[in-house]
């Protein structure tokens, strides 16, 4: 049986970065631990300094010598010709066949699609030794998991318990916290009242006390007086009610919670009520791989995939509705969205009513739609020239870039977060009627999930999405599913 491994006030620093600091723990046979938090915080790098491949900048590890580690990185190098999924499970099946006392995994549902997803969910319920895991994934975390370390801030904060439960207490201590920023906006306000009512007394004051001194029967002062001191009084209260915010602000940033975008969408609902947006009629897809190279010198894998159909397609998707486009790993379903793309190496036969290709927005996990020569001001000002500059600002600033330096990075140098927002907003500030989002989720990091998840629930128009993780389509209120 594996020695509990102990870490010993472990911190890491890259240059001009503080991962975390500081940070003691220890790890018991059977353990199921998740490590989450922003993408760059340092999650890869924390199992790694488990496993002894790098070392912590201060602080030690104990009893990880003799511990027998299975490993499997993010990426999969090894196995070639095969799918991402596919190079996972040849690692996993790898790893497993040497009894590891502990299983460390990064991503591990990056690259599978739904069933494999479910195997492997109930593979790691039936495995009896210590799990140790770095993911984005609520329904993997739901159901493998009991342990969560949360990087935040330079922080690792521990918590035993469910991913349900850890979620909830979170949201519960933001909603406490939030009331009483409530209650101190209210009692500003009444501060402020107050402080009128006093100075409009103070004022009339004066004006009897001017009356008076004219009769000799009154100081002069008398009025300015009760004016400063309420001013003094009110100036009090305001202060404490400043340093009471400020204490709330910093305990509501420490919840590590993700802000909340509340989009503004410029569709309007007659532009799309209830009216079919695009729809399929016994529909056939073929799509053909360009082969560069003599077919003598290709792999049977790689001429199967230079030739690919899809046939008897035949779907409807009307405003408002959101579509999920489900099926195993290549059934085809990123070559159905490049066939209303009218993507060049694609033919289609059948009966294709879908909008005009401006009216179709496409969203994926590359990217694709932004133009990495472009600031983040540009990119948004280029597509509503109509907008004043200050109007841009404000819509920017909803979607969380607020800061002169955010909105004029160029879109290159732009995190996978910063990049999802912007695609967000850009579909937000010129909306289209229908939108393609393929495996969005895959590769950002939990706040980055919520913030898509606050923006698609939302979306007006017809919306059809591939996306192999079930919470997630549950959470942006899928209303049919199209099985390839």
């Amino acid at each position: 049986m594996q020695k509990p491994i102990f870490l010993n006030h472990i911190s890491l620093y890259f240059p001009n970065k503080i991962c975390f600091e500081d940070f003691s723990a220890q790890i018991q046979f059977g353990n199921r631990v998740a490590i989450i938090g922003n993408n760059g915080v340092g999650k890869s790098s924390l199992l790694k300094i488990i496993k002894g491949d790098l070392p912590a900048s201060e602080g030690e590890i104990q009893n990880n010598k003799d511990i027998s580690f299975g490993y499997i990185p993010q990426l999969v190098y090894e196995y070639e010709n095969l799918s991402g999924g596919e190079k996972f499970n040849k690692a996993l099946s790898a790893a497993l066949s040497n009894h590891p006392d502990l299983l460390m995994l990064d991503e591990p549902t990056n690259h599978l699609d739904l069933k494999n997803r479910k195997s492997l969910i109930k593979m790691l319920n039936f495995y009896k030794g210590t799990l140790l895991v770095v993911s984005h994934d609520v329904e993997f975390l739901r159901n493998s998991i009991d342990t969560l370390w949360h990087i935040d801030n330079g922080t690792i904060n521990i918590f035993h318990g469910k991913y349900d439960d850890y979620h909830q207490t979170i949201f519960q201590n933001r909603q406490v916290i939030e009331n009483e920023l409530k209650s101190l906006t209210k009692e500003k306000k009444e501060n402020h009242k107050a402080l009128m009512k006093e100075q409009q007394r103070a004022k009339k004051s004066k004006q009897r006390g001017e009356k008076f001194v004219e009769q000799k029967r009154w100081i002069p002062a008398l009025g300015d007086l009760k004016k400063s001191y309420a001013q003094k009084t009110s100036g009090k209260k305001n202060a404490v009610i400043t340093n009471k915010r400020e204490t709330l602000n910093e305990r509501l940033s420490n919840l590590g919670i993700p802000e909340i975008i509340k989009p503004s969408f410029s569709i309007t609902a007659k532009d799309i009520s209830s009216k079919t947006i695009i729809s399929i009629s016994d529909g056939q897809v073929e799509y053909i791989n360009k082969i560069t190279v003599s077919p003598n010198t290709l792999s049977l894998k790689e001429l199967q995939e230079s030739v690919f159909k899809l046939t008897n397609i035949t779907l409807s998707v009307a405003g408002g509705e959101h579509f999920a486009i489900t099926g195993d790993n290549g059934a085809g379903k990123t070559t159905l969205f490049k066939a209303i793309l009218n993507h060049p190496q694609i033919s289609k036969t059948g009966i294709w009513n879908q909008p005009i290709l401006e009216d179709i927005g496409y969203l994926d996990q590359h990217y694709s739609s932004l133009d990495n020569t472009k600031t983040v001001l540009e990119t948004l000002t280029d597509l509503s020239p109509k907008k004043t500059h200050s109007e841009i600002r404000d819509f920017l600033n909803d979607f969380l870039f607020r800061k002169n330096e955010e909105v004029n990075k160029q879109v290159s140098v732009l995190s996978g977060g910063e990049k999802v927002k912007l695609c967000l907003a850009k579909i937000a500030i010129q909306t289209p009627k229908l939108l393609l989002i393929d495996e969005i989720t895959n590769n950002i990091d939990l706040e980055t999930k919520e913030h898509v998840t606050q923006v698609l629930k939302k979306y007006p128009g017809a919306m059809m999405i591939i996306s192999h993780d079930s919470a997630f389509l549950e959470d942006i209120g899928i209303t049919h599913c199209y099985a390839l």
